[in-house]
Order: structure tokens, then C-alpha cells, then sequence
């Protein structure tokens, strides 16, 4: 609903420019590497095999590290306490290596794997044999929502609708790695 906010004359010009400011403005943020437009990021947390466990929207002005607690919480799998036997691992790339998302992490159960910042990537890893980095599973999952045109650009005004059709995304994703039906 958009207010006159007491304004003389005819308010019609100034009722289309708050329109156009309001409408959108929850979760939207100046995009810091396309000339400032307005723009969504999203948060999404993969299970080993690229199923989206988790998703959280935010402006593209906001920094990754900050949008950690909000992906965690919003897991919608019932998630098993972690034991000695049984670990839990989140690995993150260098944009999460702050102590707010350690202590996030270790709250939360989880086996850390950040990289740490300043550090250059050697080729001689200190790695356990037959692992590797597995950050392109995340990056196919983004992939395949990008699939969906609805979500490539976000049309949406409220942010409600683009997390409804985020889930219905990830909804569908799911039923496709699942490989139930053929």
C-alpha cells in the first residue's frame, strides 16, 4: 500500500516513483559487480551428490559470510546430531573463513574445512587419498536452477514468491538426482 506522505500538487508522479522504489526492495541490494543495479543473491547448502538441502535470499550487496546462519537454519531435512563415528562436514571456500562462521559451525556440530584467507593454493595438498575438492557440485546445483528462467531473473516482487519458486526448484531438482521414476 503506498502512502501520499502530504504532498501538495498532483501526487500521481511522486505515487509512481515510490511505487517503483517500494515494490522489490526486500531482499534486493545494489549489485556490487553489474554497475550497481539491483539485484538477489541466493545461499544454497548440497549434500555430497548436489541435492539442495537449503536456501536463503538475500540483497547481492551482502556479503556471503553473513548469509551462513540464515542457509543453516533453514534446512528442511530433519538432520541427525552428529557423533564421533558419524561427522558432519561442511566445506566452504575463503569468502567463509571469519571466526563468526567457525563458531556458527561449531555450534551447529559440524567438521570444518575453510580454506584460510592470504594463503595461496598449492598443488601438493595435504589431502586425504581418494578425496578432492568438491566445490563444482555447488556450482552444477546454481547451474541447474538457472535452468528454471523464472529464477535466472528474478521478475518476482515479493520475496515470498521467489522463495516459494525457489523450492519448487529445488523440490524439482531433488525428484531429478533421486532417479526413482526412471
Amino acid at each position: 500500500m503506498i502512502e501520499r506522505l502530504g504532498l501538495t500538487g498532483n501526487g500521481r508522479l511522486w505515487t509512481v516513483l515510490l511505487q517503483k522504489h517500494l515494490l522489490g526492495e526486500k531482499c534486493t541490494g545494489a549489485n556490487p559487480t553489474d554497475r550497481a543495479k539491483s539485484g538477489t543473491k541466493r545461499s544454497v547448502l548440497v549434500d555430497g551428490k548436489g541435492v539442495p538441502i537449503s536456501v536463503s535470499v538475500d540483497g547481492a550487496n551482502r556479503h556471503d559470510m553473513k548469509m551462513s546462519k540464515a542457509t543453516l537454519q533453514s534446512i528442511v531435512i530433519y538432520r541427525p546430531k552428529p557423533t564421533m563415528r558419524s561427522k558432519q562436514h561442511m566445506c566452504l571456500d575463503k569468502g567463509y573463513d571469519f571466526p563468526e562462521v567457525y563458531e556458527l559451525l561449531e555450534e551447529f556440530g559440524y567438521t570444518i574445512h575453510i580454506p584460510l584467507r592470504g594463503e595461496k593454493t598449492s598443488n601438493k595438498r595435504n589431502t586425504v587419498p581418494g578425496y578432492r575438492a568438491r566445490h563444482w557440485i555447488v556450482e552444477r546445483t546454481h547451474s541447474w536452477m538457472n535452468r528454471f528462467r523464472r529464477l535466472l531473473i528474478r521478475w518476482d516482487k515479493k520475496v515470498e514468491n521467489h522463495i516459494a519458486m525457489l523450492h519448487f526448484a529445488c523440490a524439482w531438482i531433488t525428484y531429478r538426482r533421486a532417479g526413482v521414476f526412471g
